[in-house]
């Protein structure tokens, strides 16, 4: 054999897992877990297999669809417009069987908190009243809406579709991270990261039980049709979209399609007579349900910012006499405050009578003196974050910053407490990633999706998203993070023993 050859032979039967190193972190695929049943092992030994060239081949073609089928979302900055695709990891996260039973619980006890917890606060009060949550910080909340007390929402519901935003520590322990009660995005890159691995993967997915993911357009129209008024038999659902210049347009296509309904405009609703009607080539026809993509503030010029362009004139009123149903519902934003997530365990306490059974991570709420005095002491050492920010931005790495971004920092803190929150710097979980020199770890999050209706259903397992930079701890596409297909075991059986359910 020559030394080409023999190259080539080694380069074949490398083993790219045998460098890999987890370091400290909790690792995704590689740390023993009960109910794995051998699913872990058996991925790594099938990448193993194919080899680490044959590997980023087959990723390239995999991003190359992605770009294609104009999977794309956009980043606008001052002088451009970007479409990029979220980048995709073709290395899977494994979840078992357990561990989502106890996720899928949580995010249901959370959601089920949320809305009665809005219930509550624009109607009786009680939980202001009663000294649990700070009065203050809730009616003087920019995304408190005056307009929806007393206002009559149908089951309750206001949080129809929330996305949790879930870490892992280095114990393993999930710990939730932040509730997106208003229009969280992301579940389309769940649905199409499945079709992706099984389009240009399938030998990793071959034999693996796992629940899939295709029902969630079903379920979303299932529960839009159940919120529709009452005494509605066949309801018009569409989803109200800003339009084109949306960075995460794609999804409103994806969702609509997957629904089966119109993907509207403002500008194709019109309200008479305090109904919604759509303007079709037949003419009008009636509109029941309305999934927005909108934020509160655009929604109805006649009640909000007048000069909105992309709302519709009255359309609050037609949601008020209970001709049309919005969701999510306006003001739920309040519910999803970083500082309204420090009080969520005693918001379950309150109302449920139970204890939260997925934690919070400790949070510092600076604009009681407490919290305030503590993260002043400590800004080095703990993650600052501004309320009213998502996406990644504004946050301030105590350990990772200069001292130049460090003071910067302090003095935001001190100009407006109120503004802030801090946390302890956590040991996000890592996943093996595919990178330019092999297999590697990095930091990774986890949002489950739950539709709410008549009751709630989640999502079997949501969008992984991972930090493609290493050491980076922002997993936010906007701030270069990528995701991973999520699989979610459907059962403890081993591998190679009958399971039940039907491989995707």
């Amino acid at each position: 054999m020559n030394s080409m050859t023999q190259t080539m032979s080694q380069s074949m039967n490398f083993d790219p897992f045998v460098p890999y190193r987890s370091g400290p972190y909790f690792c995704e695929l590689t740390r023993d877990r009960d109910g794995d049943a051998g699913a872990a092992a058996a991925v790594r030994a099938r990448i193993a297999a194919i080899g680490l060239d044959a590997l980023r081949n087959r990723a390239a073609a995999a991003e190359n669809d992605l770009i294609n089928l104009g999977i794309t979302f956009t980043i606008y900055s001052e002088s451009q417009a970007i479409d990029r695709i979220l980048p995709f990891d073709c290395i899977p996260r494994i979840i078992t069987a357990a561990e989502w039973r106890k996720i899928e619980a949580g995010v249901k006890q959370r959601v089920a908190a949320l809305n009665l917890f809005l219930h509550d606060i624009y109607h009786d009060r009680h939980i202001t009243r009663d000294g649990v949550v700070p009065a203050d910080l809730v009616y003087t909340n920019a995304n408190y809406r005056p307009e929806m007390e007393h206002f009559p929402v149908r089951f309750g519901t206001y949080v129809h579709i929330c996305g949790t935003d879930i870490v892992r520590d280095e114990k393993g322990e999930f710990l939730v991270l932040e509730d997106n009660a208003r229009t969280p995005s992301g579940v389309s890159y769940v649905v199409e990261n499945r079709h992706l691995m099984s389009r240009a993967f399938p030998d990793l997915l071959a034999g693996m039980r796992l629940h899939p993911v295709d029902d969630y357009g079903r379920r979303l129209l299932t529960a839009m049709c159940d919120i529709a008024p009452e005494g509605v038999d066949e309801p018009q659902v569409v989803l109200l979209s800003p339009g084109i210049y949306n960075s995460a347009y794609f999804e409103h296509v994806f969702l609509a399609r997957e629904m089966g309904v119109p993907l509207v405009e403002g500008a194709d609703l019109v309200v008479e007579q305090d109904r919604v009607w759509m303007r079709t080539t037949a003419g009008l026809r009636a509109v029941h349900t309305i999934y927005r993509r909108i934020g509160d503030d655009f929604l109805d010029p006649t009640v909000f910012r007048p000069d909105s362009l992309l709302g519709v004139p009255g359309l609050i009123g037609a949601w008020r006499r209970g001709n049309v149903t919005l969701a999510n519902a306006v003001g739920t934003g309040v519910a999803d405050d970083k500082a309204i997530y420090a009080y969520m365990p005693r918001i379950i306490d309150y109302y449920l009578k139970e204890t939260p059974i997925l934690n919070n991570v400790t949070t510092h709420i600076c604009r009681e003196k407490e919290g305030l005095d503590y993260t002043l002491a400590n800004i080095d050492k703990l993650v600052l974050k501004p309320v009213g920010e998502s996406g990644g931005y504004g946050i301030t790495i105590g350990p990772r910053a200069t001292k130049a971004e460090i003071e910067i920092a302090r003095k935001s803190l001190l100009a407006d407490p109120a503004n802030w929150i801090s946390q302890p710097v956590i040991s996000l979980s890592v996943a093996p990633t595919l990178t330019e020199t092999g297999i590697h770890p990095r930091h990774l999050d986890l949002r489950p999706f739950a539709v709410t209706g008549r009751d709630t259903w989640v999502l079997p397992g949501g969008l992984s998203r991972v930090a493609m930079k290493e050491g980076s701890l922002v997993v936010n596409s906007s701030q270069g993070g990528g995701s991973k297909d999520t699989w979610v075991l459907m059962d403890e059986a081993p591998m190679g023993q009958a399971r039940t359910g039907v491989t995707p």
